[in-house]
């Protein structure tokens, strides 16, 4: 990970989203506040915060392209002065709430097209795999350490300085992740050529991307990988009625929610001592892996018990979701990578949302450990089935994205 950091360029790309993510958290705090400040509403102030991640399925699959057909440092930089913008208007005391809200949703799409960017830079900044893998590592990390220091951070600056602050604090973090970005980046042309025909057709924006994970041999296994977080997101997801199962409050719901990140960062770390040659080759087995602890959660083995087995299967599932995420980008063509990267950030959060709330409907029937355990034990199937899958499609391959 030192190796990673040692690269000046990744250091502003890092920097500049461990500043939005923190800053984001932060507003979200002030949103929630101010939303319920005004109007008194629980169910308004749940919608508002709603609106601070379903938009991000509009930025990731219809804006994505921007990443492709524009230089990558100007779309970050332009995206982060966007966002700067609206964040300073939200700051302005007496914004009707129907304009708070659309500029919200304007604000969140606009991360769709910075995070396809970021992610398909950096492939560009790191030749060698084993950096770059270890650079999505620190990536992982800093992101949840970002989200719980902004989170935290931000309840206390609220209490003190008031929403509108924190929404003006949001807006300075942008500016800051656009400096970095423009003086700490190199500017690189277009990936994708201006000229191409029917390149402003919704039909072709929205197929590129799946097109080319489908032209890449292992590369739809891989993609299933990834969607596998759609049923291993579930503890999470009902923490809350789980911990009542268990007998125990809201403290243990805080443990459970933490359990899988402690989980992800010694994992992150553990996978980039791995050797490279050996990376490819587990991540099926760690999708596997990542389910199996999942699995007895149906017997409610106890809070020592349960928390365990969370950490456990962060361990393994943070390592393949990196691995995947590394491999599919470097099989796919660069003029497709923002494309490519946007859907597939964009269908995680998806299937996440998905999996919860259809998880949320059947724990009203059979209870909330039983689903946890069959989301698991379905989630273990297919990752079998996915594993046979990308055995045999990538056997005998030796392509530096994909290597069996």
């Amino acid at each position: 990970m030192w190796s990673a950091l040692a690269v000046a360029e990744f250091r502003a790309i890092w920097a500049a989203e461990a500043l939005s993510q923190a800053g984001d958290q932060l507003a979200r705090v002030a949103l929630s506040v101010l939303v319920y400040q005004r109007t008194n509403s629980v169910g308004l102030t749940g919608l508002a915060y709603g609106l601070t991640f379903l938009p991000t399925l509009i930025g990731g699959t219809l804006l994505s392209q921007l990443a492709d057909r524009f230089p990558r440092r100007t779309v970050m930089v332009v995206c982060d002065l966007l966002r700067a913008a609206i964040a300073l208007l939200m700051a302005i005391p007496g914004v009707p709430f129907t304009v708070l809200c659309g500029l919200l949703v304007v604000l969140t799409i606009a991360g769709g097209p910075f995070r396809a960017a970021q992610l398909s830079m950096l492939p560009a900044v790191f030749e060698d795999e084993e950096r770059y893998v270890a650079a999505l590592g620190v990536r992982n990390i800093t992101v949840q350490f970002a989200q719980v220091v902004g989170f935290g951070a931000g309840g206390l600056a609220i209490a003190f300085t008031g929403p509108y602050w924190g929404m003006a604090i949001d807006a300075v973090t942008f500016l800051l992740s656009a400096a970095l970005v423009r003086f700490g980046v190199k500017k690189r042309k277009a990936a994708a050529e201006p000229g191409k025909p029917a390149a402003n057709r919704l039909a072709v924006w929205l197929g590129a991307g799946p097109g080319a994970i489908r032209a890449a041999p292992g590369a739809t296994a891989l993609f299933g990988f990834k969607m596998l977080a759609g049923l291993y997101v579930i503890p999470e997801g009902l923490a809350a009625p789980y911990a009542a199962e268990l007998g125990v409050g809201a403290f243990v719901v805080g443990l459970i929610l933490a359990s899988d990140p402690v989980g992800s960062v010694i994992g992150a770390w553990a996978f980039t001592q791995v050797p490279v040659e050996w990376r490819s080759r587990l991540v099926g087995w760690l999708a596997i892996g990542a389910g199996v602890p999942l699995v007895f959660l149906f017997l409610k083995p106890g809070v020592v018990g349960s928390l365990l087995l969370i950490a456990v299967s962060g361990v393994m599932s943070t390592p393949y979701q990196m691995q995947a995420t590394a491999m599919i980008t470097r099989a796919v063509p660069d003029d497709v990578r923002g494309q490519v990267s946007g859907l597939t950030s964009t269908a995680l959060v998806a299937v996440q949302g998905l999996g919860i709330m259809i998880a949320g409907a059947f724990a009203q029937f059979v209870g909330t450990a039983p689903t946890i355990g069959i989301a698991a034990l379905v989630g273990v199937g297919l990752a079998v089935a996915g594993l046979v899958a990308w055995l045999r499609a990538t056997a005998g391959r030796t392509s530096p994205g994909l290597t069996a």
